[in-house]
């Protein structure tokens, strides 16, 4: 192999358009092995099929591919270490963009419970549900504000550091029977009542569901995709009372086990 060759190739894949053809050119040799149509190569990388074939000489010379008649490639041991190499400096590169670039620029929204100056250090609470920042970084979590913000407002921050302190929520499903099983009537209105009073939300999930929360006076704070809503609710610390139709219970319990949400299901029939 050439010096420059080498010298090209210490840059990795990407910082080398040569490479990062021969590259793709090896790929798809690869997948195709051993009869390799040239044109099928170059369309699927986007070049000409001269090139394609400049290219599959120069990995010949450099013994990463065999020529074994015409039209019949394979990748050599040589130039699959060479693939393996840079997939490895590829998976690399990655995993730094995803952690080190995305993660330092990413930005979330807050809810500003104080003044916040742009560029500023905020500390992170979960409250009712929702994130909110105050102007300081005495808590455990912190971050920094991207835009400036009064109290009540939204507020953009990124450069997240520490754990946001909160505990989940839980959530207390009630089957409440089909119609032809007894349907609304077959649930205590006051007891649905006495539930709703310890819970931050009311969800309803099918009609009669829907039918025992008005015979309890009880208006839902979650009509619709419930399933997903309620536990998405508790992972952000609010205590849920689902009422929920028995044909619609697995699909609800499916979804909180599978989020790790804590519930029970109780039994509110009429004594």
């Amino acid at each position: 192999m050439s010096q420059n060759a080498d010298d090209a190739e210490e840059y990795g894949v990407l910082r080398s358009k040569r490479n990062a053809t021969r590259y793709q050119i090896l790929v798809e040799i690869a997948e195709r092995q051993p009869a390799v149509n040239q044109q099928e190569i170059a369309d699927a990388i986007g070049i000409t099929a001269q090139a394609v074939s400049d290219y599959l000489q120069d990995l010949i010379e450099h013994d990463y591919v065999e020529k074994h008649g015409r039209g019949r490639y394979e990748v050599t041991k040589e130039g699959v270490d060479w693939l393996i190499s840079k997939t490895d400096s590829l998976r690399e590169f990655v995993q730094h963009v995803s952690a080190d670039v995305i993660g330092q620029v990413e930005v979330e929204t807050a809810m500003a419970t104080t003044d916040v100056d742009e560029g500023e250090m905020v500390s992170l609470t979960m409250q009712d549900g929702v994130l909110r920042a105050v102007s300081g970084d005495t808590g455990n979590a912190t971050a920094v504000a991207v835009t400036s913000a009064s109290a009540g407002e939204d507020v953009g921050i990124t450069n997240f550091e520490g754990v946001v302190d909160y505990d989940l929520g839980t959530v207390t499903v009630v089957a409440i029977p089909k119609v032809q099983d007894g349907g609304s009537s077959a649930a205590d209105p006051d007891r649905l009542t006495e539930m709703a009073a310890d819970h931050d939300l009311v969800a309803v999930a099918g009609v009669e569901a829907r039918a025992a929360a008005e015979d309890a006076a009880l208006e839902p704070d979650i009509r619709f995709g419930s399933a997903s809503a309620v536990q998405e609710a508790a992972a952000k610390g609010l205590d849920v009372v689902l009422l929920v139709a028995t044909d619609q219970l697995s699909g609800h319990t499916d979804e909180l086990r599978e989020q790790n949400v804590s519930y029970e299901v109780v039994d509110v029939a009429e004594e």
